[in-house]
C-alpha cells in the first residue's frame, strides 16, 4: 500500500465525513493510503489576497513543508482547502518578500521556499492512477444514471494558479463519471458559483444562486449531482429552493466500487 500525505481540513472532520471516509476507502481499493499529516491545522476557509496578510496562511505553510518532507507533495479532497493551499504554495513562486516574512515568522520551523505541490483527489486518480484503473475496480456500474457534476468556483479559479482543468468546459469529472458506468449531464451553471459564504450573511442571494445552479442540471435531465465542496453541498441540500439529490464525488465512486 503506497502511502501519500493528506490534509483533510476541518470540515471533513464534522459536517463532511462521507467526503472524508469514501476518499480513505476508495483509495485503499486502488492501492493507495492517505497518511494524515500530524498536527494540521485549519487552512483559513478562503484565501486572503491582502499582500500584508501573512499569519493565517501559516497552517498552509506547515502543511505544505510536511508534505513536501514527507514524499513531495501533499493530497487534499475538499475544494476550498485545496484552493487556499494551492494558491499560497504558488505565492511562494512569485513574492520573493511573502517567502522572506512567512520564513522569519516561523523561525526554526521556516525553511519551505513553495518547493512542494498541492494535489486534488480528483487529479490524482486522473493523472497518478489512471481512469482505466478507476473503471477496472468497479463492482457496481452505474449503469443509467444521470449525473451532473459540479465543479462550482474553488476548483477552476483562479486557473492561472489551479490548473485543475479549463476553467469554461472542465471535463474531468464527468470523465470519472463514465469511468463509474453513468452518463455525466453537461450543463451551463456547472462551474458557477453556488453563493458560497455569502449564505451567512444574506440567505436569500446564496439561495437565488445555488437554486440556478440545481435548477440548470435539472432542466438538462440529470438525476444527481455530485461536489468536491463541503459549503456548495450544503448551500444546494439546505438552502436552495430544489429536490436535488447532492452528493460528494468519493460517495459516487464508493457506490460503483461496492464500498457504499
Amino acid at each position: 500500500m503506497k502511502k501519500i500525505s493528506y490534509y483533510p481540513g476541518c470540515t471533513l472532520k464534522n459536517k463532511a465525513k462521507d467526503l472524508d471516509r469514501y476518499a480513505r476507502e476508495t483509495l485503499a481499493v486502488l492501492g493507495y493510503e492517505l497518511d494524515e499529516i500530524e498536527n494540521w491545522q485549519c487552512c483559513g476557509g478562503a484565501y486572503t489576497s491582502a499582500k500584508d496578510e501573512i499569519a493565517t496562511k501559516l497552517p498552509s505553510v506547515r502543511a505544505l513543508k510536511a508534505g513536501y518532507e514527507n514524499g513531495g507533495k501533499v493530497l487534499t479532497v475538499c475544494s476550498a482547502c485545496y484552493n487556499v493551499l494551492k494558491q499560497t504554495n504558488h505565492e511562494f513562486k512569485v513574492n520573493s518578500d511573502f517567502d522572506m516574512r512567512v520564513n522569519n515568522y516561523m523561525g526554526e520551523d521556516g525553511g519551505y521556499h513553495g518547493e512542494g505541490e498541492v494535489v486534488h483527489f480528483l487529479e490524482f486518480l486522473r493523472d497518478e492512477i489512471g481512469f482505466d484503473r478507476v473503471k477496472a475496480a468497479v463492482k457496481n456500474p452505474l449503469t443509467g444514471k444521470k449525473i451532473g457534476a459540479y465543479y462550482g468556483c474553488l476548483l477552476l479559479r483562479p486557473s492561472s494558479v489551479l490548473g485543475f482543468d479549463d476553467p469554461e468546459n472542465p471535463k474531468l469529472m464527468e470523465d470519472l463519471i463514465r469511468a463509474l458506468g453513468a452518463e455525466p449531464v453537461i450543463y451551463p451553471m456547472r462551474n458557477e458559483c453556488c453563493g458560497g459564504y455569502i449564505t451567512l450573511d444574506d440567505k436569500n442571494a446564496a439561495k437565488k444562486r445555488s437554486t440556478k445552479v440545481a435548477e440548470s442540471a435539472k432542466e438538462m435531465g440529470a438525476d444527481c449531482m455530485i461536489t468536491a465542496c463541503p459549503l456548495c453541498l450544503y448551500n444546494i441540500t439546505k438552502n436552495a429552493d430544489t429536490e436535488m439529490e447532492v452528493k460528494y464525488f468519493t460517495e459516487l465512486i464508493a457506490e460503483a466500487f461496492g464500498i457504499l
